[in-house]
């Protein structure tokens, strides 16, 4: 299983997550909470419940980048061009626009 913190203009929002039966995205209870929260894809509306998908959510693999830019993020970093996951943690942490996605620590195997 792995995980991925949501960054929104630099608030954590969410979590998602990866396991062997897809994707799960859940907004951060303190960001629903707060007077600022805002959806970050109109995809994904703010609700407290989780968001479930087989595939990667659209809005989180239009982050990745493509073509000569993933060639070049997949050969420095190694990764496989098919682990849309694995790209979205190494290569969105500082993304152009409000959104950003950070690996978390609580990966596990």
């Amino acid at each position: 299983m792995r995980k991925a913190e949501v960054y929104y203009r630099d608030t954590k929002v969410g979590l998602l997550t990866e396991d062997e039966n897809g994707y799960l995205f859940c907004y951060d209870a303190a960001y629903l909470a707060s007077e600022n929260a805002e959806p970050i894809s109109l995809t994904l509306p703010l609700t407290s419940l989780p968001y479930r998908s087989s595939s990667l959510f659209p809005f989180f693999d239009g982050l990745i980048p493509e073509g000569w830019l993933l060639d070049i993020a997949a050969r420095n970093w190694k990764l496989n061009p098919n682990d849309r996951m694995g790209l979205l943690m190494t290569c969105c942490k500082d993304c152009i626009g409000a959104a950003g996605v950070i690996g978390s620590k609580e990966e596990e195997p």
